[in-house]
């Protein structure tokens, strides 16, 4: 049986429906002892989820790294990273994008597997990348989130020789199995791919 079948669905833990509100300025900025430096993304800023919520691995050598997964989280960005840290919850992303700046937290070390994708052959070979927002509410979709999320795939796909299409930069959508419809209808596909392509080394 494939460990992400055991995983309860992601978007009920995310709705945080028995989570109380934290605020951003409460959460911690990094745990104890935890450095920006350990970010793969220089951009980013580490916010470990707990070691209960992934799967330490040695990527790109014990699993190839060939796609990128878009989400939008279905919450707020705090809740999102309270979520991630919570050791019940087992339900991680690498990154999460801050709506109304594009900030990037970083979750899940790029060598390990984050349970995102509610797949685990698809987990073991992909980067997920939650955007904070609502699947109907395309306000949560700004400019800065739009060029900073770009920014960060496009330095993944460059670190991992994975080509800038959309057979390789996914929604979670179309993830085999899944029942989930984010990034949803208002994800400007077509915006965001030429972000990507956009972006200079």
């Amino acid at each position: 049986m494939e460990r992400a079948s055991l995983l309860p669905g992601r978007r009920r833990i995310l709705k945080g429906a028995v989570l109380a509100a934290v605020p951003y300025a409460l959460l911690p900025d990094a745990r104890a002892g935890a450095q920006d430096a350990t970010v793969d993304y220089a951009s980013a800023q580490w916010q470990p989820a707990t070691p209960s919520n992934y799967t330490a691995s040695n990527r790109p050598a014990a699993h190839t790294v060939d796609r990128v997964v878009i989400h939008v989280t279905q919450t707020t960005y705090a809740k999102t990273l309270a979520v991630f840290q919570n050791p019940k919850k087992r339900v991680s992303a690498h990154y999460v994008v801050r709506s109304a700046d594009g900030k990037v937290a970083q979750c899940v070390r790029e060598t390990d597997i984050a349970w995102h994708a509610g797949n685990w052959e698809f987990n073991t070979r992909s980067i997920g990348i939650e955007h904070e927002g609502w699947v109907d509410e395309p306000s949560y979709f700004t400019d800065a989130l739009y060029e900073r999320s770009a920014r960060l795939t496009s330095s993944v796909c460059d670190r991992y020789g994975i080509p800038k299409d959309r057979t390789h930069i996914i929604g979670h959508h179309e993830v085999p199995g899944t029942d989930h419809t984010d990034p949803g209808r208002h994800w400007d596909w077509a915006r965001y791919l030429r972000l990507v392509a956009s972006v200079r080394p």
